[in-house]
């Protein structure tokens, strides 16, 4: 798969408020796909359980079965690769302007 696809893969993943809410409770430790279902009350299980499979299909979650129970881990390879293609670059340069700006408005 091209990197451009991964990354339409990560962005509509991440357009959701729901998915990123699962990632914010992933973040913090790895959850069974109950403990997920069980955080959103306003959604049946089937619904949390779409929302799974689009991080998953994005490779923001990785999933592990134990016995009965699947485990979602939180994968935030593909954020950096964003965070580094798109976001670093132009905040760097941003930076470089406002820096420059605030030396040649600083009275010394």
């Amino acid at each position: 798969m091209s990197s451009a696809k991964k990354d339409d893969l990560v962005y509509k993943a991440l357009a959701d408020r729901r998915r990123r809410e699962i990632l914010d409770l992933l973040r913090d430790e790895p959850r069974t796909t109950g403990d997920i279902c069980a955080q959103f009350n306003e959604l049946d299980r089937c619904t949390v359980m779409q929302h799974l499979g689009v991080l998953e299909n994005a490779d923001l979650v990785i999933t592990k079965k134990d016995g009965r129970y699947r485990w979602n881990y939180i994968n935030a390879v593909p954020i950096r690769e964003i965070y580094d293609r798109w976001i670093n670059k132009y905040a760097s340069q941003s930076l470089d302007v406002l820096t420059k700006l605030k030396r040649d408005l600083d009275p010394k």
